[in-house]
């Protein structure tokens, strides 16, 4: 589990209680790939985002790890 990651998302696959997040990895990019589908999803140790990016603010970002519970 990635240690110190906090998550208030309880909808999705990888949310335990006390906000912590269950997912072996996570990936995080910018809103402008919002669109992007990584259909990777923990296939390789990149998960599949081999470009860089840069953020002005924490709000110009977005987890790409969730996957809603069914």
């Amino acid at each position: 589990m990635p240690q110190g990651v906090s998550c208030s998302v309880s909808n999705c696959t990888f949310w335990k209680e006390g906000n912590a997040c269950s997912a072996d990895k996570i990936s995080v990019d910018i809103d402008q790939h919002a669109d992007q589908h990584f259909y990777e999803e923990f296939a390789s140790d990149d998960l599949g985002l081999q470009h860089q990016d840069q953020a002005l603010k924490s709000s110009a970002t977005c987890c790409f790890t969730f996957k809603p519970k069914e």
